[in-house]
């Protein structure tokens, strides 16, 4: 079962660099480890304070749960944020070249 979770947040303006740097630091790690059943993506938005995550896992499995840079990333988060982070699951309705169904 495909599990596709969407969590946004917003930062306080002078910690989105941090956080960008950070998000970066657990693709960096996850293009090291190169998990199996996982497609990830980061988005930062148009105001520059606000991100968006989309994490699509085919099954149970959350790689990211072993991951040392996106701990790192969680760790602070409370603190960069002045909104959220609100998660959800989501289902697909469709898609177009994004890799998920």
């Amino acid at each position: 079962m495909t599990v596709t979770k969407v969590i946004r947040y917003r930062t306080k303006p002078e910690r989105a660099d941090e956080n960008e740097h950070l998000v970066r630091a657990v693709y960096a790690e996850l293009a090291d480890a190169k998990p199996e059943g996982m497609r990830y993506a980061t988005f930062r938005l148009e105001d520059g304070v606000s991100f968006l995550h989309v994490a699509v896992f085919d099954g149970d499995d959350n790689p990211l749960s072993r991951s040392a840079a996106f701990a790192e990333f969680q760790s602070g988060i409370q603190d960069r944020c002045v909104e959220g982070p609100t998660p959800a699951d989501v289902g697909i309705v469709g898609s177009y070249g994004f890799g998920i169904d």
